[in-house]
């Protein structure tokens, strides 16, 4: 099966660096699905899931807030302003953002306050989506055999 290398950083750490199958991400236009020979582009991302799809091995899933996102026929280069695994989340803590943000916005924030706040919101109900979708628990467990 042929493969695609992957480059895959965020602001503070490397996040993955080897050949993989697929790789699923939420650019600016929705979901982007990327295998070896793509056409090039250059796509902004979105907060969202990407999902990165090895031959033989399990898949790797991890939540970004936005960045960018490099294609080549040989080479992918994300970019990440974030990225985290499922099992980094604290689903705690994005409980407790999601709420803030939920309550700024029902209380009436100041106007220029109003991005901020949604996308703060955005963010957090992404983690507990992806936290919550892939079998991980407020108290850090697992649902899931390992």
């Amino acid at each position: 099966m042929s493969t695609i290398r992957l480059d895959f950083v965020s602001q503070d750490h490397a996040v993955f660096s080897g050949d993989v199958w697929e790789i699923i991400a939420p650019g600016s236009e929705g979901q982007l699905g990327i295998l070896p020979k793509h056409a090039p582009l250059m796509t902004i991302l979105t907060p969202g899931e990407v999902i990165v799809k090895r031959e033989g091995q399990d898949d790797l899933y991890f939540v970004v807030s936005g960045g960018w996102m490099e294609v080549r026929p040989d080479k992918v280069t994300i970019l990440a302003r974030t990225a985290e695994l499922p099992e980094e989340i604290d689903v705690n803590r994005a409980e407790a953002a999601r709420a803030r943000a939920e309550q700024l916005l029902a209380e009436g924030a100041p106007r220029e306050e109003l991005p901020g706040i949604e996308m703060a919101l955005k963010r957090s109900q992404i983690r507990l989506k992806v936290g919550r979708r892939r079998g991980w628990r407020p108290d850090g467990t697992t649902t899931r055999e390992k």
